[in-house]
């Protein structure tokens, strides 16, 4: 339990609200920051009170495994953390767990849906649920913008670790007077990328995580290739799971298809009168997650922000890299539920709240008792 707080009440009373931990928690953490979300939702379960069960994705348990081993060997005692190694299945056994009393989940949209409904659906307590989930990550670029420095972004938000964040850039609008100049640019700087391994200094972008998403993505590319009104991508070499950063012009954002994780940006342009519009067809499609801007207006700043109910938005900067701490991250919608990590309130959710109030004028019988 944590320090109870005093709560002014009637005379003669003595009230007190106090935070306790809900009981064992699950928290269900992704590949692609095998050790930084794991951790961080494990320290929030643990600093609140509560046990944690952790399971990892599949495809990093050792990185899992070495963090729980180092917060045992720095006392966590090993009955209150345990790590649950395993595919889905194991995901799924956790979340229907009768004791299970609180679930932390960071993944796709899907899976959250799924672990909601399992959740629902269960006998006895309302158990809870944090979610942070994908999104179909959007950038507008208006005719003040610097076109040098919103190519830099672009590049970083689009194929930085391959695209392999849920916060990476998936759709840029670009106004249609600097369409083309930007487009230039944007081709320029992707042939200078050099895909390979990541252990080279020389490496700009990695290989994604495995055969599955590679055979995805570039399942996607075929597809786009088919709809685009013009398509750029860079040679990658043979081998490992490389796919090559790319570029598809598209007439609207539901050619999309929803998140494709993975180093891919899909292109548009706007005239200046339908950025209202536009900025509909970006909240039609339910995620809220990041958001980008490059503008040197202010009044352009002001009216989109106004219109954007995203969780993390960035303005004339890169749209991934989010600082804990200082940028609490986390989106709304289709992109979680919040609270934001690392955000001033995100450990009250792993908490129950309760008050306990004394009639402290109550005394009478035996007063030998109050000795």
């Amino acid at each position: 339990m944590f320090a109870p707080l005093p709560l002014p009440g009637p005379t003669g009373e003595s009230n007190v609200l106090s935070l306790h931990g809900r009981g064992v928690w699950a928290c269900i953490s992704p590949w692609n920051f095998p050790l930084a979300i794991f951790v961080g939702q494990v320290a929030a379960a643990l600093v609140t009170g509560n046990a944690v069960i952790a399971k990892p994705a599949e495809q990093t348990p050792r990185i899992a495994a070495a963090a729980v081993a180092l917060l045992h060997e720095a006392g966590v005692p090993k009955h209150v953390l345990q790590l649950a190694i395993g595919e889905g299945d194991v995901g799924a056994a956790l979340v229907e767990a009768p004791r299970i009393a609180g679930v932390c989940f960071t993944g796709s949209t899907q899976v959250a849906k799924i672990i909601n409904r399992a959740l629902a659906a269960k006998d006895g307590a309302i158990v809870p649920l944090i979610a942070e989930t994908g999104g179909l990550n959007a950038m507008i670029v208006d005719s003040s913008a610097l076109l040098e420095v919103a190519v830099d972004d672009i590049i970083t938000s689009a194929f930085g670790s391959a695209g392999q964040r849920c916060s990476a850039l998936r759709a840029v609008f670009v106004q249609e007077d600097i369409a083309r100049p930007l487009r230039e640019l944007l081709e320029g700087a992707m042939d200078e990328l050099t895909v390979g391994d990541p252990r080279q200094l020389t490496t700009d972008i990695p290989a994604v995580i495995d055969a599955e998403a590679q055979n995805n993505l570039i399942g996607h590319c075929h597809a786009m290739e088919k709809v685009a009104r013009y398509a750029h991508s860079i040679v990658v070499p043979q081998g490992d799971t490389y796919v090559a950063p790319s570029v598809f012009a598209l007439e609207r954002i539901e050619q999309i298809g929803g998140e494709k994780f993975g180093p891919i940006l899909h292109f548009f342009s706007y005239k200046a009168k339908e950025l209202p519009k536009l900025l509909q067809a970006i909240e039609d499609t339910g995620y809220g997650l990041t958001f980008g801007l490059q503008t040197r207006l202010k009044s352009s700043m002001e009216e989109v922000l106004e219109a954007t109910q995203i969780g993390n938005r960035y303005v004339n900067r890169s749209m991934i890299g989010a600082v804990v701490g200082v940028q609490p991250f986390g989106g709304e919608g289709l992109s979680g539920t919040g609270p934001k990590a690392g955000g001033p309130h995100y450990q009250q959710r792993f908490v129950t709240e309760r008050t306990t109030t004394i009639n402290t004028a109550a005394i009478g019988g035996n007063v030998e008792l109050l000795a």
